[in-house]
């Protein structure tokens, strides 16, 4: 039986850096964020749902998606972003089953879903254990303004288009806080891989 780790948390809390441990250990990884971007390459399904009901003003001369362009809608407008949501959520949804199941002979697979909790998908019992890597928004705020270019205002949007971060430690099984060096980051990890395993 494969156990299926979420890694959730808040945008910049450092899920990238945890996925780079678990690739090291050889733990396959499914990544939601990379689902979806496929998903956005033109002619592919949610490309075709955001051409159609967004238009095609948010497209590139090259057809790409203008993520930027769009971005500054719907983290600025919540009916956007819902609708947005919904438009995607059940392509990515599927498509991130079959990939679990395409490692079905493996012991664990981390499956990355940033939007854990916001598409629902606790409530869809696909996943064995949650592990939610948490940081104090101030240091939040500072690691999305550097990583992403970002004002004040743009990281603090888009911060809060996600459940705050002290409501998903409450519904998670597992908590990291990454407050520390890539090194203690790891550390705890670790830690927490010879718990699952124990308890396993």
């Amino acid at each position: 039986m494969t156990y299926v780790l979420a890694l959730t948390g808040g945008i910049a809390t450092g899920k990238s850096t945890a996925d780079q441990f678990f690739e090291k250990q050889n733990i396959p990884i499914v990544d939601c964020d990379k689902i979806a971007h496929d998903l956005m390459k033109p002619k592919n399904a949610s490309w075709q749902a955001i051409k159609d009901n967004f238009g095609e003003e948010y497209l590139n001369d090259d057809q790409t998606i203008n993520r930027k362009k769009l971005g500054q809608l719907v983290f600025s407008d919540k009916s956007a972003l819902n609708k947005l949501n919904q438009l995607t959520h059940p392509l990515i949804f599927d498509k991130t089953i079959q990939k679990i199941e395409s490692y079905q002979n493996e012991d664990m697979v981390i499956l990355d879903a940033p939007v854990y909790f916001e598409s629902g998908w606790d409530k869809k019992n696909i996943a064995d254990g949650i592990l939610v890597i948490t940081l104090p928004e101030t240091v939040q705020i500072d690691r999305l303004k550097q990583r992403n270019n970002l004002t004040d205002e743009e990281a603090r949007m888009r911060i809060k288009s996600q459940i705050p971060l002290d409501k998903k430690t409450q519904l998670a099984d597992f908590v990291i806080e990454n407050t520390g060096t890539i090194k203690e980051l790891e550390s705890k990890l670790e830690q927490l891989l010879n718990k699952i395993k124990k308890e396993g």
